[in-house]
């Protein structure tokens, strides 16, 4: 985790547009890392952009109805609010499994992007709401300076999050995820309640959404319904496969990703960028069933074995 974070940190360096490249795909990670914490349990929510842009929409309304101006306070804000909007669809959406979890997310998921794209006195409707630019610990900072201080500070927030993650899923509540995969009725009869331990994992990535969804509108400047549209639902269940979803690093590999080749397939083939995208996935899903990170797991054992 801490190469990714090295090299998020130095490549800007040499190409200063990759920052907000990197920056938009920390956000993306995020949020994707939160749908790989319930693929463990076997469940898979395509319609997870709600919470992404309940997270963007927070620090929209925050900014403009509640007058905080302060980005560690926005994001705090956003991530509670996130948080707390899990919990409320959660507590429904544990009751059902497969098929049916996966339809229902999508179906709330279209309801709210409904409701952004119709209440345009409140929402902006299809033209979103701009996002002004936040204060940082109380300095107002120009546009380019913000945007390097953020690139930094979505680097930390990704090793912080990474660390935390992958605490939780080594501790017994992330493991009975995996257990709930495989025998959910084996896991109720030792006595471990699997809805709890869902919505717990739900609660979870939502919040991980949410400031994923955050940390993406500052970084534009700018939020829109289709934040909660089912196709960013879809690239974030993509973005967690394609990263696999082994490790807690997959998700943020498969957002550097996946942004770069879209970054330099739309610069280089404006015309073509879309067979790009899909002929780079196709590979990847093909000869990487553990997704990327599985195969940067299996070259560091193959330089161990001939070290050794």
């Amino acid at each position: 985790m801490l190469g990714i974070a090295v090299l998020a940190a130095l490549l800007p360096l040499a190409v200063s547009w990759l920052g907000f490249v990197f920056t938009v795909a920390i956000g993306k990670g995020l949020a994707a890392l939160g749908v790989a914490i319930l693929l463990r349990a076997g469940m898979i929510s395509i319609g997870h952009a709600l919470f992404f842009a309940i997270g963007a929409y927070a620090i929209a309304f925050l900014m403009r109805d509640a007058a905080i101006g302060e980005l560690v306070t926005l994001f705090a804000c956003a991530t509670l609010i996130t948080a707390a909007a899990g919990l409320v669809v959660g507590a429904f959406m544990v009751r059902y499994r497969g098929i049916f979890f996966a339809m229902l997310n999508l179906a709330v998921s279209m309801v709210f992007f409904t409701l952004l794209s119709k209440l345009y006195r409140l929402t902006g409707g299809t033209d979103g709401m701009r996002v002004p630019t936040p204060s940082l610990l109380g300095m107002e900072l120009s546009r380019p300076a913000f945007e390097q201080a953020l690139h930094l500070i979505a680097i930390a927030i990704m090793v912080g999050v990474a660390l935390i993650t992958d605490r939780y899923l080594k501790s017994p509540l992330g493991q009975a995820l995996s257990a709930i995969a495989t025998n959910e009725v084996r896991l109720e009869f030792i006595g471990v309640s699997a809805r709890g331990v869902l919505l717990v994992a739900y609660i979870a990535s939502a919040a991980l959404a949410g400031l994923g969804g955050a940390l993406s509108a500052v970084a534009i400047g700018h939020v829109v319904p289709e934040f909660s549209y089912w196709t960013l639902s879809g690239q974030l269940v993509l973005i967690a496969v394609l990263g696999g979803i082994g490790g807690v690093p997959g998700a943020f590999i498969g957002a550097f990703f996946l942004e770069l080749v879209r970054t330099f397939a739309v610069g280089f083939a404006a015309e073509a960028w879309n067979a790009i995208i899909g002929i780079s996935l196709l590979v990847v899903i093909f000869f990487l069933p553990e997704g990327l990170f599985g195969l940067l797991q299996r070259l560091e054992t193959r330089m161990r074995g001939r070290k050794s």
